[in-house]
């Protein structure tokens, strides 16, 4: 059993579907061979997943992440705050549902900080919920670079061999484009090569996107890639970095997924994030890169509209916490 990662698992906002994909993930019981979860939430929440799905699992409270003996059939819940026994609504925004998630996400990453757990995995919260609760943090990004003094946090999105790596993410796309300068790009592909170096890719093949469409063809539509992409991977070519481009975005994605490259890097939110969720969005996770610590999530929403109803899909749960207990495992990118 210790040589499983102990990982604490969010259960995102509990008037969404959180706790109920936590809990239908959990009833494939591989999962177990993978990992001992401790879920960060409260022990009604998750109960109130389970009997969603009319499962005879067993929920209790623990007073700790060391207290988790990640046993099948037996949810195991650290409790933080006072928000046990709050009944938070079903299917809405909430204020409660926001203040309580966003605690949680908090205490999982201070666990993580602090050596209790070997990395977390989230299950989806709702910005809207979280400003209403009176949170200034934006998403889990804000809340994990505060936490841990971070310069540089990056997202990459992984759905099978398809890997996008994000120069940028929640920023409006006019300052997106403001934000494809050389030295944003070099930090990106440094920050590309290290994660990928310890997941096990001695020399990993890095795509990188164009800005413009087909890559401004020599000047004509716009002159980013040659005042700052090319530029930037000429200097990590000099660094040792096994850096290509800059590519076409309508052709790189599908080269990409043929396993000619091992990840590309994109230049805005959108270019990543589209050919992810037309290539396998059930499966597609979230991996932060530039964190003291591993956290993987979910890559879908609170989807309100469906909550409580038992029906939502927990595919990219599994995914998430499949690739948490093998990147905690230090096996690399196993998904």
């Amino acid at each position: 059993m210790t040589d499983k990662p102990l990982l604490a698992v969010t259960i995102g906002d509990p008037s969404g579907i959180g706790p109920e994909v936590v809990v239908k993930a959990f009833q494939h019981r591989d999962l177990y061979d993978l990992m001992r979860p401790v879920l960060v939430g409260t022990v009604l929440d998750v109960q109130k997943g389970v009997d969603a799905i009319n499962s005879s699992d067993t929920v209790v409270a623990v007073d700790s992440p060391a207290d988790a003996n990640g046993l099948p059939g037996t949810f195991e819940v650290v409790s933080p705050g006072d928000w046990e026994g709050t009944e938070f609504p079903t299917g809405n925004h909430d204020a409660g549902s926001g203040s309580a998630s966003h605690l949680w996400v908090e205490s999982a990453a201070t666990m993580c900080i602090e050596g209790q757990v070997a990395g977390m995995v989230t299950a989806p919260v709702n910005k809207e919920s979280w400003y209403m609760g009176g949170s200034k943090d934006t998403g889990h990004m804000e809340v994990f670079k505060r936490l841990s003094g971070s310069d540089y946090v990056a997202t990459m999105l992984v759905s099978g061999p398809m890997r996008c790596m994000h120069l940028s993410t929640h920023k409006p796309l006019a300052q997106a484009v403001e934000y494809v300068t050389t030295e944003n790009i070099m930090t990106a592909l440094r920050l590309t090569q290290k994660h990928f170096n310890e997941w096990g890719f001695d020399r990993p093949r890095i795509a990188v996107a164009a800005l413009n469409p087909h890559a401004s063809d020599n000047g004509l539509i716009g002159s980013e890639e040659a005042d700052e992409i090319a530029p930037a991977i000429a200097q990590a070519k000099d660094e040792g970095i096994n850096a290509t481009g800059p590519h076409p975005a309508d052709s790189v994605f599908n080269q990409v997924a043929a396993g000619k490259y091992d990840v590309v890097l994109v230049m805005y939110h959108d270019q990543g994030h589209i050919p992810i969720k037309v290539y396998g969005v059930e499966e597609s996770v979230t991996v932060n890169l530039g964190l003291p610590f591993l956290r993987t999530s979910v890559d879908h929403g609170t989807a309100f509209d469906i909550a409580g109803k038992g029906i939502a899909g927990e595919t990219s749960m599994i995914e998430a916490l499949k690739l948490g207990a093998s990147l905690a495992s230090r096996k690399g990118l196993q998904i």
